[in-house]
């Protein structure tokens, strides 16, 4: 008589899977019951994962995390959709061990993360819709091109100053009209390449320029075709200092302001939080963290300059800041910004128009 082979059953028990994602190769470690049960090489496809994990394993809880990076987040979209209950972590919160600073390798960065995952010390950021992420994208590229045209602005300028010639006394430097720019054209060139160098990078200049205006146009549509996205974006308009880029920057980069419980978590994900290191008695302030949201930060804090002008109580708190509290200007501002961050966070959450202190 032939005897019958049971099926293994995991229902009663999951498997944590660490993935390092790489754009060749997945390294995959599975752990469960505190041991390792396998660590290996796949290809980077999560149906091909989920196919083994089903046959290996049926019936187990699956769960997998990776760390944010090129991929985005559609493998965390695929895994889920296959059963998987997946979480993306950023890098930095990965608790490692003093052997895994040294040794680092892909198989020992899955070992790690699994190991991390099962023991519950990690906790996965928020992701976005498709949607969300895709106008995300839209934003920060614009930034990019921003970045690159002040990057051809600066090489006309040196361009300029290489070869001893002047500029108007005026601020069409500071605009660069459309007479400027045509201005720059009939600088007396001593050499023909010379000439040749200007016009190419003012030709790269305006490319980058067009490019902006194209990709505001279709924020603003997009922003217009949405209701929801819309009246959000007028609420941040409200507040001083912030205007439409800012905000639709706000809206694209935290998505939902209600995923933050108070203003400390919020300034901390943007970055606005000192670092302090502190022993005994002493303690140091080393200014603002590094860590931060690079596409946002820095905006805010530029919104903060403008708010000073237009709104008389944060002028005031300002002057009051600068002149007792610190001793230089960029101390001050931080402080203003997380003013304007916490006015920010009130409009938003409530859904309510900002209305202006009224100083006596």
């Amino acid at each position: 008589m032939q005897e019958q082979i049971t099926k293994p059953d995991f229902s009663n028990q999951t498997i944590y899977i660490g993935i390092d994602v790489h754009k060749v190769n997945w390294s995959v470690t599975l752990r469960s019951g505190r041991l390792v049960l396998k660590t290996y090489t796949m290809d980077p496809k999560p149906e091909v994962l989920a196919g083994y994990l089903q046959r290996t394993y049926p019936g187990a809880t699956y769960k997998s995390v990776y760390e944010a990076g090129f991929s985005g987040f559609w493998t965390h979209r695929k895994l889920c959709a296959l059963g998987i209950e997946n979480i993306v972590i950023n890098p930095a919160d990965v608790p490692t061990k003093g052997i895994e600073k040294v040794q680092k390798t892909d198989m020992i960065d899955s070992r790690k993360l699994a190991r991390e995952l099962e023991s519950g010390n990690l906790k996965g950021i928020y992701i976005p819709s498709e949607a969300e992420e895709s106008l995300r994208s839209l934003s920060r590229l614009r930034q990019q091109y921003t970045k690159d045209m002040v990057r051809e602005k600066n090489r006309i300028k040196s361009q300029v100053n290489r070869l001893g010639l002047v500029l108007p006394p005026n601020h069409e430097l500071y605009h660069w009209s459309r007479a400027f720019i045509e201005h720059l054209k009939t600088l007396p060139f001593g050499q023909q390449t010379d000439r040749v160098v200007m016009e190419q990078m003012i030709t790269a200049m305006i490319q980058k320029r067009t490019l902006i205006a194209e990709a505001i146009m279709v924020l603003r549509k997009t922003v217009k075709a949405d209701p929801a996205l819309a009246k959000t974006i007028e609420l941040l308009m409200s507040v001083p200092g912030i205007g439409f880029i800012t905000a639709v920057t706000l809206m694209t980069e935290l998505v939902d302001i209600k995923r933050f419980k108070h203003l400390d978590e919020l300034l901390s994900y943007i970055g606005l939080i000192p670092i302090v290191r502190a022993s005994g008695e002493r303690s140091r302030n080393l200014g603002v963290s590094r860590r931060h949201l690079p596409y946002l930060r820095n905006l805010l804090i530029e919104a903060s300059w403008m708010a000073i002008r237009k709104d008389p109580a944060l002028l005031m708190s300002y002057n009051t800041l600068w002149s007792k509290k610190h001793k230089e200007k960029s101390e001050a501002i931080i402080r203003i910004t997380k003013k304007l961050v916490n006015r920010i966070m009130t409009v938003w959450s409530k859904q309510t128009p900002y209305v202006a202190a009224v100083v006596q």
